[in-house]
């Protein structure tokens, strides 16, 4: 909410009060002040100009040369303007002058010509272009009604205005308008303030003789008031209001809309004026849209309607899209002389629904969508009629004819005030609680400790007693509110044992020369799909799909981390990084509903892509790129980290090369997979040779039971021998090394592959695999003879077990 400090000041007199103070104390009250920012820079030495003359330059096309009167004297100036005629008032820099820029005046010479000053349009002095009426972008600004030569022109346009912005929570929408604010303001200094009552005029004929209201559905509209008004001359709205609406962001149309939208922020109720005459009927109907039906609103776009949507009708075809958008068919006109000025309540639910599945975001919307003062709906009509009858002209007919259901009682809460104290913390008095009611303009009565209040229908915010509570708290002051230290035991704080092995994966992770990534949790539909990990592709039929997505490549739940990782990795690469590695850890959620009705599993997972060269070392001319055992490397040296036993297992996953990929297995469990990405998709997203793991985290945590211990340093030597096995090429080597651990325990203590071979001097179909195996005793030192038992036992196992024979 924008609020003009000038503006302000009509209402609730605070110029003893510098912005910031202000901004300051009402900060205190519990409204955030975001910003406290003057509507323009400052300029100096701009007056109000009238032209005498206006003839064009006798050496130029495009310019006038113009007699303007500045009240001490007549300056000839030079205007390039198109829109400069005698008998205008308009803005003038006099010599001397500063505009916004630090841009000086000087006299000078144009075409020939003295020239002392300039005529400014409004952008030159400052006015947001945005915020400019159409009629002045390309031209001066010409003030709209007779002023007098030589006035100060900052003053009259507003430009001396400071601005506070207000950063209003969903519950305070009675400070979406400049009285609500009024009211607060006044709260926050003790000081009085009532909105003014209205003062219409209305002849005796009868609105009634001219519209019938009907509502059919009251839940939705509870209440819809018409007001009748004649003899319109549509033209442009007062300097002053102009200059109202402007400070509040909201860009000058004409004396009908201006004045609803000045009520709208005045009272903070919206209205909408519709051109009676091209109504179409004297019958207005409320009701829910057809499906299918259809109206172009004021922005000349064609809207579909459904039966969510309220809607405003003739009898037959919609008008206006209640509480979000007017139709363009009864839009009022410069030829408008008859308005039917609607004040309604709708419920601000349908609003919503309505404003959100259109796409349209209004100041009208978003009063009503957080709901307005019911008692404010008809005054807010009356005073639209008010300012009409002075501003345009306007002839009010006599009565409202209305259709009203509306609840306009007041809430009725009891506090007592030992039970304040005791929430707070403070020893607020009897009498305290009763001069911040007062300066609330909260009515109550008061017996001893007890105080019955009613809260006026502006408050809709204040249901119960903990509102009534957080009120008096914030009036009289959080920075009064006593503070002690916790008493009794306290613990230090610390990171649980999940906190502390996330922290030591990361680690890991960056000390094996990865770089962390955080990508969005939110993808395309056809990406949700891919890389998906065999465990979780068993449980999610269905990836969740977002209801109102920011986009088509964000519209679905994730359900692995690779693909969006993927798409960092092309898009480094596409920008010439091409040696690159990333991990991250982060949630994928698991659904198997098509149609959501519940949460949807959220699973924490471990990922890393690689791509490019693992080592470059220049000076040693050595070069290594990334493979399938870099990664795998990666995966094991994280296991040993959490001393986890880990096997890899052939394994097929979509979009991953068939002869590359493996499964990560501990014991029968499935942990994630690791391997190449298929080359076709590598060549789809401009990628070179990339390589990719994905990890269960939550499984590996559930695992961890490693407890912190010491080992010694063996004092007795080891001995290391080397084996080469002959075997079928089809079985894995993780096979073998679990035959040879059992069968050499205890003395084994590491088994470790170290070659594989097959071609020449072996036959088809068959393979070498090398190993180095360590036998140690912690207690003394090992005999040959012990080893020798312990090495042919293994023999014998793996050929036993594995058809497997030393290689000769």
């Amino acid at each position: 909410m924008l609020v003009s400090l000038n503006w302000l000041n009509e209402y609730i007199d605070v110029r003893d009060y510098q912005p910031e103070d202000l901004a300051e104390i009402i900060t205190k009250t519990g409204i955030e002040v975001e910003s406290v920012e003057p509507v323009a820079e400052e300029v100096t030495g701009v007056v109000v100009g009238y032209v005498n003359s206006c003839e064009q330059h006798p050496n130029a096309d495009k310019l006038s040369l113009c007699q303007i009167n500045v009240g001490t004297e007549t300056l000839q100036i030079v205007c390039g303007a198109p829109n400069i005629a005698q008998g205008q008032y308009v803005p003038v820099a006099v010599p001397g002058a500063v505009l916004p820029g630090n841009f000086k005046i000087k006299k000078t010479k144009l075409r020939g010509e003295e020239s002392n000053g300039m005529v400014c349009s409004l952008q030159e002095l400052g006015v947001d272009e945005k915020d400019v009426p159409k009629e002045y972008q390309d031209g001066i600004f010409v003030f709209p009604e007779e002023v007098q030569a030589g006035e100060n022109a900052v003053s009259l346009l507003n430009l001396n205005d400071i601005i506070i912005e207000l950063g209003l929570t969903p519950n305070r929408a009675d400070c979406l308008s400049m009285a609500g604010v009024a009211y607060e303001v006044a709260a926050a200094l003790g000081r009085e303030y009532e909105l003014a009552e209205e003062e219409v005029h209305p002849v005796p004929e009868k609105a009634s003789e001219y519209l019938s209201v009907t509502v059919q559905d009251q839940e939705a509209n509870p209440y819809y008031g018409a007001f009748i008004i004649k003899d319109v001359n549509v033209g442009k709205s007062p300097l002053w209001m102009q200059n109202r609406l402007t400070a509040a962001g909201i860009r000058p149309i004409n004396n009908v809309v201006d004045i609803t939208n000045y009520v709208l922020l005045e009272y903070g109720q919206p209205l909408h004026a519709f051109d009676y005459d091209r109504f179409g009927s004297k019958e207005i109907v409320t009701r829910k849209a057809e499906d299918g039906e259809t109206i172009v609103t004021l922005d000349d776009q064609e809207r579909t309607l459904t039966t969510d949507h309220l809607v405003i009708t003739n009898g037959t075809k919609p008008q206006a899209i209640a509480g979000v958008m007017g139709g363009a068919e009864s839009e009022v006109t410069e030829s408008t002389t008859t308005i039917m000025l609607e004040a309604a309540y709708f419920d601000p639910a349908v609003v919503r629904k309505s404003s959100k599945d259109h796409g349209l975001r209004s100041e009208s919307s978003t009063r009503f969508e957080k709901g307005v003062d019911p008692n404010r709906v008809e005054r807010a009509g009356k005073r639209a009629c008010e300012l009409l009858e002075k501003y345009a002209g306007a002839t009010v007919l006599s009565g409202v004819v209305s259709f009203d259901q509306l609840d306009r009682t007041e809430q009725e809460i009891s506090v007592h005030s030992q039970r304040i104290n005791e929430r707070l913390g403070t020893d607020i008095s009897n009498q305290e609680i009763a001069d911040i009611l007062k300066r609330l303009q909260f009515t109550f009565t008061n017996s001893g400790d007890d105080f019955d209040i009613s809260v006026p229908t502006r408050r809709g915010d204040v249901t119960q007693f903990e509102d009534m509570l957080e009120e008096i708290a914030r009036i009289y002051g959080y920075d009064q509110l006593p503070y002690t230290l916790p008493q009794g035991a306290s613990q230090a704080g610390g990171l649980s044992q999940v906190q502390k092995l996330k922290r030591d994966i990361k680690t890991y992770f960056e000390g094996a020369g990865l770089d962390e990534a955080i990508t969005y949790s939110l993808t395309s539909e056809t990406r949700a799909a891919m890389l998906v990990s065999e465990e979780i592709a068993n449980q999610a039929n269905h990836p969740v799909k977002l209801a109102m997505p920011m986009s088509e490549d964000h519209s679905h739940l994730r359900l692995s981390l690779l693909p969006e990782m993927l798409q960092s990795l092309a898009y480094n690469t596409a920008r010439k990084q091409n040696n690159l590695g990333y991990y991250e850890i982060g949630k994928v959620f698991i659904n198997n509903e098509e149609r959501v009705t519940k949460q949807p599993v959220e699973t924490l997972r471990a990922s890393g892509a690689l791509t490019g060269e693992w080592v470059s070392h220049l000076w040693q001319q050595e070069r290594k790129p990334v493979d399938f055992f870099v990664v795998k490397g990666i995966v094991e040296g994280l296991a040993a980290k959490l001393d986890l036993a880990v096997s890899f297992e052939k394994g097929k996953i979509e979009h991953m090369h068939p002869g590359r990929t493996a499964l990560i297995k501990s014991g029968e469990r499935t942990l994630g997979f690791l391997g190449q990405v298929h080359p076709k998709l590598q060549k789809e997203m401009g990628l070179k040779e990339t390589y990719v793991f994905d990890l269960n985290v939550e499984e590996l945590l559930n695992m961890y039971t490693k407890v912190e211990g010491f080992r010694p340093i063996p004092k007795y030597p080891e001995v290391s021998r080397d084996i080469a096995l002959v075997v079928d090429e089809s079985i894995p080597a993780v096979e073998i090394e679990k035959t040879i651990v059992e069968a050499g325990d205890p003395l084994i203590q590491v088994v470790q592959v170290f070659d594989v071979y097959q071609g020449d001097h072996l036959d088809e179909g068959k393979k070498s695999l090398a190993f180095n195996l360590v036998y140690l005793n912690p207690e003394r030192t090992l005999k040959d003879k012990e080893v020798e038992e312990a090495h042919n036992q293994i023999l014998d196992a793996v050929k036993q077990t594995h058809r497997a024979e030393l290689r000769g």
